[in-house]
């Protein structure tokens, strides 16, 4: 855990915690004092809609400031934030560009998306 924020591991181990054993379970409880994380606490599962529309805030941040897709594959794009890894999206995307929706491939050429 070094360098690991204590916070964060904190909260991942009691929003987990229904995948620990008992005995981890009784440790977090009795010697750090943590409980289960309550249904308000849980996070919310991010849908496709809301990895595509991401990505594709990414793209256009990226786009506007170079004037090109031409991204390697392991940048990263900071968009208000919240790290992107643009370029794995677009290399995937170009792999995959038989399977998009007209919609998604309408929206990735207007960016001038290089297949």
């Amino acid at each position: 855990m070094p360098g690991e924020d204590l916070g964060t591991w904190t909260m991942a181990q009691r929003v987990g915690c229904d995948v620990l054993t008992p005995a981890q379970q009784w440790m977090l409880d009795s010697v750090l004092g943590l409980e289960p994380a309550g249904e308000a606490e849980q996070p919310s599962a991010r849908t496709q809609a809301d990895r595509w529309a991401g990505h594709l805030a990414a793209a256009r941040q990226f786009h506007a400031r170079e004037g090109h897709l031409n991204v390697p594959r392991k940048h990263v794009e900071d968009v208000g934030g919240v790290p992107v890894k643009l370029g794995g999206f677009l290399d995937n995307t170009r792999r995959r560009a038989a399977k998009l929706t007209l919609e998604r491939h309408a929206e990735l050429d207007a960016l001038g998306m290089r297949w």
